[in-house]
């Protein structure tokens, strides 16, 4: 795979191959992390936002190739799946690159064959389909929690190769980001929810037998590697006890995946704003507004 190229040829900042960017910052600051060894902010806020940029020019080459883009995010619970989502598509246009995130099935969707409810999210020509979970929830949660059947377990094994062997020959691109992270930063991770009323929600009873049975995920992991860990659709291990550098890495990884090319917009000029003729706005008491609430909150010498 090759990094961006701009219309003359030229290449992007995106280093191919190995996945590896240059931050465009030198000495110790570059390199040295924070006291919890985490990449520094400003270090991460740079490169992110450079990483972010060339996501917008990603997403404008897929809208005007016609290409078709699916990012499969799997991981432990707490693994940090969602918020890497959230900063690829922080500046992506929603009608473009669109998040999946599906609940439990229900009643019918139990009745039909297993990857059905996820071929209908299949992106579509010009579309990058980021799935928050996917059809590997049979190979984990479905496997440890008893919520599938050995047989259909061993069922999906055999087939996932083949389905996701049919979606990559038809010219899906696709990519598997597994999120690793330790016991320790699992647990951790999940008692800093316990008191942030903004993050509670997101605790689950599920979320207790994660580390009641953090050996059978393990094993269960393994598994799925074993048999869907293909040349056609490979696994990649993003490291991701630092959230920082999970994030960086595993964007900077995407982009340098795909041969994509800069697309070039025509300029958008804003025209003179005509004068109005024969149109009269209507009384502000005619209409309903929200309560100035902003106000109370500004100081009186404000």
């Amino acid at each position: 795979m090759a990094q961006r190229k701009d219309g003359d040829g030229k290449s992007g900042s995106v280093k191919a191959g190995d996945g590896k960017v240059k931050s465009g910052r030198k000495g110790a600051k570059g390199r040295a992390s924070d006291r919890n060894g985490r990449l520094p902010l400003s270090v991460y806020e740079a490169e992110l936002f450079r990483l972010q940029a060339e996501l917008v020019a990603l997403q404008e080459w897929v809208r005007s190739t016609g290409a078709r883009v699916l990012v499969i995010f799997e991981g432990r619970d707490a693994a940090g799946k969602g918020s890497a989502i959230k900063r690829v598509t922080e500046y992506l246009n929603p009608r473009v690159a669109r998040i999946v995130a599906l609940p439990a099935p229900t009643e019918r969707e139990r009745g039909e064959w297993y990857f059905q409810r996820y071929v209908k999210h299949l992106p579509a020509a010009g579309e990058i389909v980021l799935m928050d979970r996917s059809w590997y929830n049979r190979a984990g949660v479905e496997h440890v929690m008893g919520f599938c059947t050995p047989t259909e377990h061993k069922r999906f094994m055999a087939q996932c190769p083949v389905f996701e062997r049919l979606l990559v020959q038809d010219g899906i691109l696709l990519f598997k980001y597994w999120f690793s992270i330790s016991h320790a930063e699992q647990e951790r991770r999940f008692k800093s929810r316990l008191d942030d009323p903004m993050r509670q929600w997101k605790l689950s009873p599920m979320d207790r037998e994660a580390i009641l049975r953090w050996e059978d995920y393990s094993r269960a992991k393994d598994d799925m590697f074993m048999q869907t860990d293909t040349a056609e659709s490979p696994w990649y291990v993003v490291e991701a006890e630092d959230k920082r550098r999970a994030r960086i890495n595993m964007i900077a990884h995407l982009l340098s995946s795909i041969d994509y090319t800069e697309v070039r917009r025509e300029p958008v000029t804003l025209p003179e704003r005509p004068k109005a003729i024969n149109y009269t706005r209507p009384p502000r008491d005619l209409f309903r507004y929200v309560p100035d609430h902003a106000s109370i909150l500004q100081k009186p010498d404000e």
